[in-house]
């Protein structure tokens, strides 16, 4: 570590300083470098490796107690609200913020809250969707793509842009679950209607899709209109545990759930794959698609990142291990069918999603006040870094009503038909 000042006076803070300073940085030893500046508000800086990459402004002794320890919760925080400022390409910044809570902070901390499971309700669960998702419909359009899928997308031959991936994607989903035309799909947590879209234009299927958020309804329902869809595309405001089989609503032949369960909640999830198995016909296929835990606990996240998700961005969100999913899908009376890891592809289209927010990052500023820009830059790039450290994980699975009966399970016998 290399300390350096152009300031020839010290005050009793910036003595103090020096000395949290040297508490943050011990743990590096003589064997870990980091490419960071720590700039002080006195002309003092200190390189933690050769040719620093990312540079921290600090500007008073005030912003050092998001240093100790510098867990990426507290980095975070203290970034996010404008403690200090940061230069460098922000994928540099997440990478050396990693590796400085790496060295401090131990490998642990619960975000899915396995031993507290979070207690909530409908009207909670609009409000966090709300939160997240009606930030606006300009402010996700910058940086998604044209379609505007807010899930992770899919790469086959690793060098599609964002949009081939996104529709990739959604064709994914739609051969493993058969989609043929005339059929009733239902997709929960439909967002901005791509895969809705997608399923009645390609596919010829009629389909229902429930959001709770408002501006994706409205935009969903204009998109379809546009595309002149609206006979066989239905985007409701609706809470999937209000839907009901009926004689005017029969049991959907086909359901799918993209990135939705993240936010039902642990506790809930028996309750929600037995809702998803109520509304599917027989012979029907769902697919569940969905961010997991790594940890087999369902509750670890590395470097203390949890709180600032909670808070920030996901309100009352919940990480599940895929077991426990598995566990859940099964408890409800659904058979797994297939189970498709894609780690590596939300990891490639985070960072994608990350290198868009900055080339926009004029204009989103524009749509967006300071500490909303920066909870979103920071949150991007940090996911990105999340998946490819394989600290979280994402899984589609496919499966159907469990049972004896050959009927249930319309799939053939090989899986060979999903890339046909």
């Amino acid at each position: 570590m290399t300390i350096t000042s152009s300031s020839s006076y010290f005050s009793i803070a910036d003595v103090t300083a020096n000395k949290l300073l040297g508490r943050v940085t011990e743990g590096l030893g003589d064997t870990h470098t980091i490419p960071l500046r720590l700039s002080l508000w006195n002309g003092t800086h200190y390189d933690l490796g050769p040719d620093p990459s990312v540079t921290v402004q600090l500007p008073s002794p005030r912003a050092l107690k998001y240093f100790v320890p510098p867990s990426l919760d507290n980095l975070a925080e203290g970034y996010v609200n404008g403690h200090f400022d940061v230069q460098g390409r922000v994928h540099d910044v997440v990478q050396a913020a990693s590796q400085l809570a790496h060295v401090s902070v131990p490998m642990q901390g619960r975000f899915a809250r396995l031993f507290t499971p979070v207690r909530r309700n409908k009207a909670q669960d609009a409000q966090a969707i709300e939160h997240h998702y009606d930030v606006s419909n300009d402010f996700y359009r910058l940086w998604l793509d044209p379609h505007m899928v807010y899930s992770c997308a899919y790469f086959p031959q690793q060098n599609e842009t964002l949009e081939e991936a996104q529709c990739a994607k959604l064709d994914h989903i739609l051969n493993k679950i058969m989609l043929k035309p005339g059929e009733r799909l239902l997709d929960i947590g439909c967002g901005w209607g791509a895969l809705a879209i997608r399923a009645a234009q390609k596919y010829g299927a009629h389909v229902v899709g429930v959001t709770l958020s408002r501006q994706q309804q409205a935009l969903a329902l204009a998109r379809v209109a546009h595309a002149g869809l609206s006979d066989q595309v239905e985007i409701r405001l609706q809470d999937y545990r209000d839907l009901q089989v009926s004689d005017t609503e029969p049991a959907f032949d086909k359901i799918t759930s993209i990135g939705m369960f993240e936010h039902v909640g642990l506790a809930h999830l028996p309750s929600y794959f037995a809702k998803v198995n109520s509304l599917l016909k027989e012979g029907g296929l769902v697919l569940n698609h969905g961010i997991t835990s790594t940890d087999p606990g369902s509750g670890a996240t590395p470097l203390g990142a949890a709180s600032f998700i909670d808070k920030y961005v996901f309100p009352n969100g919940e990480l599940p291990h895929i077991s426990l999913a598995l566990k859940g899908m099964q408890s409800a009376g659904l058979e797994t069918l297939d189970v498709e890891c894609l780690r590596r592809h939300y990891a490639r289209t985070l960072g994608l999603w990350a290198d868009n927010y900055e080339r926009h990052s004029d204009s989103i500023r524009t749509l967006v006040d300071e500490t909303t820009y920066r909870v979103w830059r920071i949150y991007l790039a940090g996911s990105a870094h999340a998946f490819t450290q394989n600290w979280i994980s994402l899984y589609q699975v496919l499966a159907c009503k469990a049972g004896v009966t050959e009927q249930l399970n319309p799939t053939p016998w090989s899986r060979a038909y999903m890339y046909a």
